[in-house]
C-alpha cells in the first residue's frame, strides 16, 4: 500500500515539476529487520523518486554497506540524505511523514536550485561562520511548529559547508531524546553545547549558533 495517496502524489508531482531545477539524489540507509520505520522510509523515498525524473534514489543497507554509511557519517537508521551537486550536510533520521513531508519536499527544491530562501542578512551572517557547526533538530510528525526550524537548519547547511544539520524524529530515537532531555518539540541542539525549544525567527536561530561557537571557545 502506497504511503502517499494518489491525490497527494499528483500534487507533489505538480509541485516538483514546477519548482525543481537540477538533479537531486536521495540516499537512503536502511535494513530490513529490527528497525522501526526503515521499510516505510525507504518506500516513501522510492515513491518520491518515481514522481520526478530529476530525483535519483540510492538505497544502501546500513550493515552490508557499512563503508558507505561511514563515508556519509551515518550512525543510525532510517537515514536519508538530500544531495545536489555536493553533500550539503542535510540529514533526516526517521521517516519524513506528517508535517515533515512538506519540509522534506521544500529541502529537495532548495537543493535542486542550489540556493535558499533566507534573507540576505541571514545569508551574510551564516556565510561568515568559519568553524564547524552541528545542528540537531528534534521533531515529531504531528508538530506544526517543527518544519520552520527544520527548514532553517537545512538552509543554513546549504549556505555554509561547515554547517551540518540533522533532523531527528523523536519517537524513533528514544535514546537521543533521553540524552538531550527532549521534553518538547521542536528542540534544537547546537554543537552539544547550546539548546533551545520552540520556533524562532531565523535571526534568533543564528544568534544561538553564534552563542554555541562562543561557548565552545570558553570550554
Amino acid at each position: 500500500m502506497p504511503l502517499i495517496s494518489d491525490k497527494d502524489l499528483a500534487y507533489i508531482k505538480q509541485l516538483l515539476d514546477r519548482e525543481i531545477k537540477y538533479d537531486v539524489r536521495l540516499i537512503n540507509f536502511t535494513q530490513e529487520f529490527e528497525c522501526l520505520y526503515c521499510r516505510e522510509t525507504r518506500e516513501l523515498v522510492e515513491e518520491l523518486g518515481k514522481v520526478s525524473n530529476k530525483i535519483k534514489v540510492e538505497v544502501y543497507d546500513f550493515v552490508k554497506d557499512a563503508n558507505k554509511a561511514k563515508e556519509y557519517g551515518i550512525d543510525k537508521i532510517p537515514a536519508t540524505i538530500i544531495m545536489g551537486d555536493k553533500d550539503y550536510g542535510i540529514r533526516y533520521y526517521g521517516i519524513p511523514a506528517g508535517y515533515e513531508l512538506i519540509s522534506f519536499l521544500e529541502d529537495i527544491i532548495d537543493v535542486s536550485r542550489r540556493e535558499t530562501r533566507l534573507s540576505k542578512t541571514s545569508k551574510d551572517r551564516i556565510k561568515a561562520i568559519n568553524k564547524p557547526v552541528h545542528i540537531q533538530v528534534f521533531v515529531t510528525p504531528t508538530c506544526p511548529y517543527c518544519p520552520k526550524m527544520v527548514r532553517l537548519a537545512h538552509q543554513f547547511a546549504i549556505e555554509n559547508d561547515l554547517i551540518k544539520a540533522d533532523v531527528i524524529e523523536s519517537t524513533e530515537f528514544p535514546q537521543l531524546v533521553s540524552k538531550y532531555n527532549v521534553m518538547a518539540v521542536p528542540k534544537v541542539v547546537i554543537n552539544d553545547i547550546v539548546a533551545f525549544e520552540g520556533a524562532l525567527p531565523e535571526s534568533s536561530f543564528i544568534d544561538y549558533i553564534i552563542l554555541a561557537l562562543e561557548e565552545h571557545e570558553h570550554t
